[in-house]
């Protein structure tokens, strides 16, 4: 197979090569699948330059979230499960190793492609829309008839974001940093669209709100959150999803009191440790919406990227903030070449 290998941490994108492996030799509760798409992660920027918090021993496959077929189903599950997939069946996860042509995979780092879904739309699921859906459904309660204030919502869990509060019968106010990311966010349904990078942002969003009352929800996954209390309204609801600009914020929680707001945490990768009986319930939600036609794929359109040799430019499109949504690689298997 193929795949990028790294022996030993690299200063970037650029220092990323494609090259022949062994397949795979999957253990007896794993699936051996063949990718057909990889999605890029903010982490795999930080993984191969040593800087994340989950380093494996080297050697090791970059990458993480995919799409593909199943080659090769488990030959033995805990309790004599018998596996949920089988040889032909597509599917979308992630697991380390997916810059590669060939995976091993346990079940539970596993989901059947929806219905009707290209490999490239689902390679990008796997992260993004239950971090949205968890922390907009079962952490904020949305509600219809909220309004929401989704921040970064050209992102991938800003779009994931933005499409969930629709479905769900709220009012979004979408932030991002250029005209053409505000566009984006508004073609997938935000109702209306600030930069972020204006100091008034804030008396802006309130502004929008029925008698300035301020916004129901705020999902920040940028660290906005003692900024965003400026046009929070009564009993709000504070998303920290994550801190993609860098810094984790300190805030004075008096102002939380007056405004009787709650702040409120999402660590979706950790539901499955601490409250592995949510995730189905997630992923049953999310399956519900995209059936109803209510979600649809968050991939990067204005490039494309094809065959792991092109994972370097992806991840610098990625890194650039240029991109919107997930930046997904299309990989070819033999003798293949649509996806």
């Amino acid at each position: 197979m193929k795949g990028i290998q790294l022996k030993e941490y690299v200063t970037g994108p650029d220092d990323l090569k494609t090259i022949t492996l062994p397949s795979p030799s999957p253990k007896p509760d794993e699936y051996l699948i063949a990718i057909h798409a990889s999605a890029t992660n903010f982490f795999d920027l930080l993984q191969i330059r040593g800087k994340y918090q989950h380093q494996p021993a080297f050697p090791w496959i970059a990458g993480s979230e995919f799409s593909g077929v199943v080659l090769k189903a488990p030959t033995s599950l805990p309790s004599g499960r018998t596996p949920k997939y089988k040889a032909g069946d597509k599917v979308f996860g992630a697991s380390q190793g997916g810059y590669a042509t060939e995976i091993a995979c346990t079940e539970e780092r596993l989901r059947p492609m929806p219905e009707g879904w290209s490999f490239f739309d689902a390679a990008g699921l796997f992260v993004t829309a239950p971090t949205s859906y968890a922390g907009l459904v079962v952490r904020a309660g949305i509600k219809k008839g909220d309004w929401v204030l989704i921040h970064a919502a050209a992102g991938g869990v800003g779009l994931a974001a933005v499409q969930i509060a629709k479905a769900y019968g709220a009012t979004v106010v979408a932030t991002a940093g250029t005209q053409h990311k505000m566009d984006v966010a508004r073609s997938f349904g935000a109702d209306f669209a600030i930069d972020y990078r204006k100091s008034d942002w804030p008396e802006q969003v309130k502004k929008l709100t029925p008698k300035g009352r301020g916004v129901d929800i705020v999902y920040d996954p940028v660290g906005l959150i003692a900024q965003s209390m400026k046009c929070t309204a009564w009993n709000g609801r504070l998303l920290v999803i994550g801190f993609a600009a860098g810094e984790i914020e300190k805030m004075a929680t008096n102002r939380i009191l007056l405004k009787n707001v709650s702040v409120v945490g999402l660590h979706w990768g950790m539901y499955a440790t601490n409250e592995p009986e949510m995730v189905d319930k997630v992923w049953d939600g999310i399956f519900d919406l995209m059936k109803s036609g209510k979600y649809k794929g968050t991939c990067f359109t204005d490039q494309e990227f094809v065959g792991l040799e092109s994972v370097p430019a992806a991840l610098k499109a990625l890194g650039g903030r240029e991109s919107w949504g997930k930046v997904v690689v299309k990989v070819p298997q033999e003798g293949q070449s649509k996806i």
